[in-house]
């Protein structure tokens, strides 16, 4: 499928499969309308539900034919597999407890995969994936989508260079309010299925926001965790799973951490921010106010940098689609990690090396951020004890 260009003489567009986003689905939506701001695929495959004819009704809904609307997916991967017109990757958009098989089926059949954080439950589940996607030579992404902001681009090239110095201080923090409350006996889906064990994992808080905030910093500062400590609370009565974390990390070289995750933090609605302290300045960034990263010099006063400015390094340059003054958001985010997913499928086909901006969380940051998760569930169930953090994948 990915040969060959279309009558405009651009590239043809390739075809992906998603596994959920059937009635009520909320991030298989978010996945599908990034994917077609890139113009990079088209939707021509789906399981959408457990219920065949939620999948049938919805596949209607969307224009896909009726017989590559699937019963499970297991099918799907097997007879997308024998199809001359096959989809080129899968977009796995489910409740964590489905990643692993799901994710595996898809590998084992020759397929690329984009797979919904957290990865999979446990450490050996998200090894395997690693193992297997990189003895297929698939392209494997997992959704840690704040990475594609132009401005975090921007702050990772800034370290990178050195502008900060030597790293000191990281404190980062992702407070939301929405599970203040029981919310998952109202019956509401993305509540239900993420403060449930079964469908979310060993965690809520910190396998649902928590993992993105370890994401985020790796991406920003490439420190690896030594060691960390956690606590985490549940402050809901008859919630089995936390809805809020304290997390202490010391980083290999010397550097020191501290994350806030939280769910019941009244009047906070999706606050992701880090702050990174060097020997030489400092950064500041945060999500609900994303074309703006602050950085203070050391000694000089504190500047504002703004997305779209030619002042900016060539990362967040390659990442901007709109001028200065026109605001970027969470769409935009997820189209770069997937316009860099997709072209680097391009470039796989075509036996061509990956091109340093087309960057993307891969499968090795998944089980990254999945050994996170596990090692504060332990931490927290051993009394905040220090524990071994680092990561080799």
């Amino acid at each position: 499928m990915i040969e060959g260009r279309d009558m405009t003489g651009g590239p043809v567009k390739l075809r992906y499969g998603l596994v959920g986003g059937g009635p009520g689905s909320f991030i298989a939506t978010v996945h599908r309308m990034s994917i077609a701001m890139t113009g990079a695929a088209e939707l021509a495959a789906g399981c959408f539900s457990r219920d065949y004819e939620k999948t049938k009704a919805t596949a209607a809904e969307l224009g896909i034919a009726e017989d590559r609307a699937y019963r499970t997916f297991a099918e799907m991967a097997d007879a997308e597999a024998k199809r001359p017109d096959k989809i080129d990757f899968v977009v796995i958009a489910t409740p964590n407890n489905t990643h692993y098989e799901a994710a595996k089926a898809f590998l084992e059949k020759g397929f690329h995969v984009s797979c919904d954080k957290p990865l999979v439950f446990t450490v050996d589940q998200a090894m395997d994936l690693v193992k297997t996607a990189r003895a297929a030579k698939r392209e494997f992404m997992v959704t840690y989508v704040y990475t594609g902001y132009p401005m975090v681009r921007q702050a990772r090239e800034m370290v990178k260079a050195g502008e900060l110095g030597e790293l000191r201080v990281v404190m980062a923090e992702y407070p939301q309010d929405w599970l203040s409350e029981k919310l998952e006996d109202t019956g509401a889906k993305q509540a239900v299925w993420r403060t449930d064990p079964k469908s979310a994992g060993a965690s809520c808080c910190v396998g649902d926001i928590g993992t993105h905030i370890e994401n985020m910093v790796h991406f920003v500062t490439g420190l690896e965790i030594e060691s960390l400590a956690a606590q985490l609370d549940t402050f809901v009565e008859g919630r089995p799973l936390d809805d809020n974390a304290f997390i202490w990390l010391k980083y290999k070289g010397g550097a020191r951490g501290n994350y806030w995750p939280s769910q019941v933090a009244i009047g906070r609605e999706n606050g992701l921010k880090f702050r990174v302290y060097g020997t030489k300045g400092a950064l500041e960034w945060e999500q609900e106010n994303p074309n703006v990263l602050k950085f203070a010099p050391k000694g000089e006063p504190v500047r504002l940098l703004t997305r779209g400015n030619g002042y900016l390094g060539d990362h967040a340059k390659r990442w901007t689609r709109m001028p200065s003054g026109h605001p970027e958001g969470l769409f935009e985010a997820w189209a770069t990690i997937y316009e860099a997913f997709c072209n680097t499928i391009r470039n796989h086909a075509a036996g061509a090396e990956q091109h340093p901006f087309e960057i993307y969380p891969t499968v090795v940051d998944g089980a990254r951020g999945v050994k996170f998760v596990n090692d504060c569930v332990k931490s927290s169930r051993e009394g905040a004890a220090w524990i071994d953090g680092s990561f080799s994948g």
